[in-house]
């Protein structure tokens, strides 16, 4: 792991007076060949804060599209870690985050572009009770549709299930299906809930000083719902915060360049998440039951996926 740039508060020539312990914001990026993006991400950091300090640190997953290259030469104040091969999302974010200093750090993905004031509407949030440990924005793609995945119940299997059968999508406003969405919830309502995306979150120093990082057993995908429910069991709120936007263009990059990864990946995290939280709650011949239906279904989703290559 190579680590270069300058860490300290920049807003690419408003913030350059040297190097401040006392950090406001981390602002903490794991990018893959999201090159394309990056412009449009970085760019819109400055114009989410008031006058808070901020740094930007960059992990970038070994990528063959010229980010690292870009980042210097476009964004000198930005520090860069870079990975001699791809570590898997967690391991990366976890590298950002610990060589970060800011009292807040904001999880963001490359193809995020954060609309004015929208993590300065956060931390007004957060630095209201001080029991508030993670906040995520209300997210919306391209086109302004809403991204049911930045606000989350408990994925316990009956709401899995309900989601991938899309029960969900067929009753959203019986609670009895939408477990995992919340689709029953308005989207422009403040609400507690049990997890919220990692294309977009604030977290608490406070909660990593208690909890720790995110657990690295997770190559990628549900490292966010895992952490925010770690958090909730030990007594931290986390809260889906609509008055603070974001977009979020998905699917660009990171895990998505390597699309069969990214599929087998994706259904272990689920398992993982499952055997972690749940397992013990249930039967031993629910856990198999489990895990073979998640085996099918990456089974049907990779043969889908290469037919349609």
């Amino acid at each position: 792991m190579k680590r270069s740039g300058w860490s300290g508060a920049s807003e690419y020539g408003r913030y350059l007076a040297g190097y401040n312990a006392n950090m406001d914001v981390s602002f903490c990026v794991v990018n893959l060949n999201a090159k394309n993006h990056l412009n449009d991400c970085l760019i819109s950091i400055p114009g989410s804060l008031d006058t808070t300090s901020y740094e930007i640190i960059i992990t970038d997953n070994n990528s063959n599209d010229g980010s690292v290259e870009y980042i210097r030469e476009h964004y000198p104040n930005v520090s860069v870690i870079t990975n001699s091969r791809n570590e898997g999302y967690t391991k990366a974010i976890n590298q950002a985050l610990k060589c970060s200093k800011g009292d807040y750090k904001v999880i963001l993905n490359p193809d995020s572009i954060l609309m004015p004031n929208s993590i300065s509407q956060i931390l007004q949030f957060l630095r209201s009770d001080d029991s508030i440990g993670i906040v995520g924005p209300k997210v919306i793609d391209d086109s302004g549709v809403f991204q049911r995945s930045c606000r989350r119940g408990i994925a316990r299997p009956a709401a899995v299930f309900s989601y991938f059968l899309g029960l969900s999508k067929l009753f959203p406003s019986d609670k009895k299906y939408t477990g995992y969405h919340l689709n029953h919830l308005n989207t422009d309502d403040i609400n507690e809930v049990s997890g919220v995306s990692g294309s977009c979150m604030v977290i608490r120093n406070n909660v990593i000083d208690d909890i720790g990082y995110f657990d690295e057993q997770y190559f990628a995908y549900q490292e966010d719902s895992d952490y925010c429910l770690t958090a909730k069991n030990n007594g931290w709120k986390i809260y889906y915060y609509p008055e603070s936007i974001v977009k979020h263009i998905g699917g660009q990059g990171g895990s998505h360049s390597v699309r069969s990864r990214a599929i087998f990946e994706w259904h272990r995290s689920y398992v993982r998440y499952f055997y972690k939280h749940f397992a013990n709650d249930y039967p031993n011949i629910f856990n198999i039951f489990y895990l073979i239906i998640m085996i099918a279904k990456l089974i049907f989703t990779q043969i889908t996926y290469v037919i349609k290559k």
